[in-house]
């Protein structure tokens, strides 16, 4: 079992360098053993391209004859942009597959492994599987609820205010906090904002200084809820309105896998008190605003009691050049779960 998990995070690290460059389809990783032992990885390619099972095959070639396959998620067996992985491993004569996590994209669904059982073909499942499903955790959500995984991003002062009095924002936090927003920004398939925050601050909302911006190089879709200005720098962008659960539906129907909200105060309470974001990421920097008429984090009233604040999980704890990085998750649900809770 040990060396079975050690084989399924090497598929893991190599499903980690595509994370930027596979949306809409799943970020997937995989290993080849053949039966001398010898190691063949494969990682999805960017839409249009191989999977991670067909990228490993190819490389082993012959060598697949009786070997095991490690990959983080079940291979497809319908045929979409690609033709089914599956049918590939059954006639490259793997003996073994090991799987993360099953997909629960409809198309799939467990029909890639009762096709390779069917073909016997010896099957494993759940090797690994917290880990795969954390590295997947935007995918799984978009698939199991037609929305994406939604990243509320915040740079705030230690006491909570995101501007000063007179509505300057830029910069609380310092350099390297900043280019770990754009590596947020590059790792979405969207980012948003409110028409109001584009009116005020007219942010560009691109990737910088990052190689990977996705398969097309262009970086995220660049969503406004409402109407932009015609002379705002985020054009092109899609225009949006509405319920904001109306939002998410339509962004999923675009294939939008992950969502980053930058919106200001008012975005951010709308999203929170909507109970529709997945992950909180807030940069702290060691700054207090102090008073009571500098910009909140969330705009209108708050908790009016202990009990009723809002209370998630601590995801991590990481300190960025002069500032702290929080990711905070929702009092979340189990492997499995993926946010089906907040889908209503």
């Amino acid at each position: 079992m040990q060396a079975t998990n050690r084989t399924m995070r090497r598929a893991i690290a190599n499903a980690a360098g595509v994370r930027r460059v596979t949306s809409p389809n799943p970020w997937v990783g995989a290993v080849i053993k053949s039966p001398s032992g010898e190691m063949f990885d494969g990682a999805t390619c960017p839409p249009g391209g191989p999977h991670a099972e067909i990228v490993a095959l190819t490389r082993a070639g012959e060598r697949a004859v009786g070997a095991t396959l490690t990959v983080t998620l079940e291979p497809c067996a319908h045929a979409g942009r690609t033709p089914p992985c599956t049918a590939a491993i059954i006639a490259a004569g793997i003996r073994r597959v090991v799987v993360g996590v099953v997909d629960p994209d409809p198309h799939v669904a467990g029909r890639g492994v009762a096709a390779l059982r069917a073909a016997g073909v010896d099957v494993v499942v759940g090797v690994c599987a917290a880990e795969v499903s954390a590295q997947l955790e935007a995918y799984l959500v978009h698939r199991r609820t037609g929305r994406p995984f939604v990243i509320l991003k915040l740079a705030a002062t230690v006491d909570g205010r995101i501007a000063a009095a007179d509505g300057t924002s830029r910069w609380i936090t310092g350099p390297q906090a900043r280019a770990d927003v754009h590596r947020l920004r590059a790792e979405s398939d969207a980012v948003l904002v409110g028409a109001g925050t584009v009116r005020i601050d007219d942010p560009a909302l691109t990737v910088r200084d990052l190689d990977d911006v996705g398969a097309d190089g262009r970086g995220p879709l660049r969503v406004v809820l409402g109407q932009a200005p015609t002379n705002a720098r985020v054009r092109p962008c899609l225009e949006l309105s509405g319920d904001l659960g109306g939002v998410l539906d339509e962004l999923g129907r675009r294939g939008i896998v992950q969502v980053l909200v930058e919106g200001g105060a008012t975005v951010a309470r709308q999203f929170h008190q909507a109970c529709l974001v997945d992950r909180y990421v807030i940069y702290l920097a060691p700054t207090f605003a102090g008073g009571d008429d500098n910009a909140p984090m969330f705009n209108g009233p708050g908790a009016t009691t202990i009990d009723a604040m809002w209370r998630g999980t601590f995801r991590s704890v990481v300190q960025l050049g002069g500032d702290i990085r929080l990711e905070i998750d929702r009092n979340a649900p189990t492997v499995g779960d993926h946010g089906e809770h907040r889908r209503t």
